[in-house]
């Protein structure tokens, strides 16, 4: 059986139920913990499942910030600073990483006991226990005219991987790193990986790779 919903009765729905629904609609989204510190010494860690490749030579990705209407001290320390880190989140502290996003006046990584740690002479901090930490440096933003978000773009200036989830054609092992991954807002998973596949060529059978 099929539930359909048009355009009018997702918008006379009740405001907890279309904000869950939409934001589940695009199924599995990457979970990465945004790190960064204010110009005044304040470390900030916030996670961020809206964040996307833009292309590889030079290295760039996208973030998507809600509407800067109210304080948002990661957006606010990014366009103060120019830098940030992502990090991923394993099953070991995917708990800690959804309580980042709770209102703390002071540091995240302080209040629910995530430890910092600084590489390559980087301002903003990365979290210790991810398997991957990258280093990112603010390139441009905009505020889209459609609904007020905001689009940041960074360049990848530092990039740290575990070695067991490195494979030698640069590809990342998320299994093997034990990257987690999330639905909606509040819902987390671990993969499970299916195949790797070939490049698709017409008229050429699939294999898995």
């Amino acid at each position: 059986m099929i539930k359909y919903f048009d355009k009018a009765s997702i918008m006379e729905a009740e405001s907890f139920f279309r904000r869950d629904l939409i934001n589940s609609l695009t199924g599995y989204k990457s979970l990465n913990l945004i790190g960064t510190k204010s110009t005044s010494g304040t470390n900030n860690l916030s996670p961020f499942s809206q964040i996307f490749h833009i292309g590889a030579t030079p290295p760039f990705v996208g973030i998507l910030f809600r509407p800067h209407t109210v304080e948002r001290h990661t957006l606010e320390n990014i366009l103060e600073t120019g830098v940030f880190t992502l990090n991923h989140v394993t099953e070991a502290f995917f708990k800690e990483a959804h309580q980042t996003a709770a209102r703390y006046e002071g540091s995240e990584f302080e209040a629910v006991g995530l430890e910092e740690v600084y590489l390559a002479d980087f301002f903003a901090p990365f979290v210790k226990l991810s398997p991957v930490k990258v280093g990112c440096r603010l390139v441009e933003h905009q505020t889209l005219q459609v609904n007020g978000t905001v689009m940041v773009i960074a360049s990848i200036e530092h990039l740290f991987v575990e070695q067991k989830g490195l494979r030698p054609d640069g590809s990342l092992d998320l299994n093997m790193l034990g990257t987690v991954t999330v639905s909606g807002l509040d819902e987390y998973h671990v993969g499970k990986r299916l195949a790797r596949l070939s490049y698709p060529k017409p008229g050429k059978e699939l294999r898995e790779i």
